[in-house]
């Protein structure tokens, strides 16, 4: 960028790569971050550090934790009958926002999109399969979110259960098309979970 000290110019560049933060946006953090003091920016450093040092993937649910297997997964009072399917981590913060849900989870790391290159085999689907040989669940949930590709990649997962015994259902629709589940309110998610149906 021109006109702009070298450090600035690649702090708005990199901030502009993540999503949602465009250049006019990156700018205005930039140059907030060198207004501010000194401390912050240094603690705004550090988190970012031990982002990368200190958090792991859950070897069984494959949710971001600080150790494996994460609390959810130890957590001896967990319902291991019920496996809600999710997206990513920020999905399991909202359902567990409702406290509402007993069971344990399953993060898949993404949905399948062709126009992204993302398939089956991008995802965690062969580690579900895997987990639901080994583990007593009755009950999936599929909760992906209803977006085209949050329905192909459950529609996917359920012609893969179709020959188990499993019950296997679908978070009810009371989010709305193309909405993700972190923004969701709890009292919507609470009767998304309840009103789930079989697929």
């Amino acid at each position: 960028m021109r006109g702009l000290a070298k450090p600035v110019a690649r702090l708005v560049e990199e901030l502009s790569r993540l999503p949602g933060i465009g250049p006019k946006t990156a700018s205005r953090l930039t140059f907030y971050l060198l207004r501010a003091p000194k401390e912050q920016v240094q603690a705004l450093s550090q988190a970012i550090g031990e982002l990368q040092e200190k958090i792991v993937t859950c070897e069984i649910c494959y949710n971001i934790t600080e150790a494996s297997p994460c609390p959810i997964c130890r957590d001896e009072e967990r319902d291991r009958s019920l496996l809600c399917v999710l997206e990513e981590p920020l999905d399991v913060i909202a359902i567990e926002r409702t406290g509402e849900y007993k069971g344990v989870y399953h993060v898949l790391g993404g949905v399948i999109s062709p126009v992204e290159g993302i398939g089956p085999e991008n995802l965690k689907i062969a580690q579900l399969l895997r987990r639901l040989e080994s583990e007593p669940v009755r009950e999936v949930i599929l909760a992906t979110n209803p977006s085209l590709e949050g329905e192909s990649t459950a529609i996917y997962i359920r012609r893969l259960l179709s020959s188990s015994p499993l019950k296997v259902t679908r978070i009810a629709h009371g989010l709305p098309v193309g909405g993700d589940l972190e923004y969701a309110d709890q009292v919507t998610l609470t009767r998304a979970l309840e009103g789930r149906r079989e697929m």
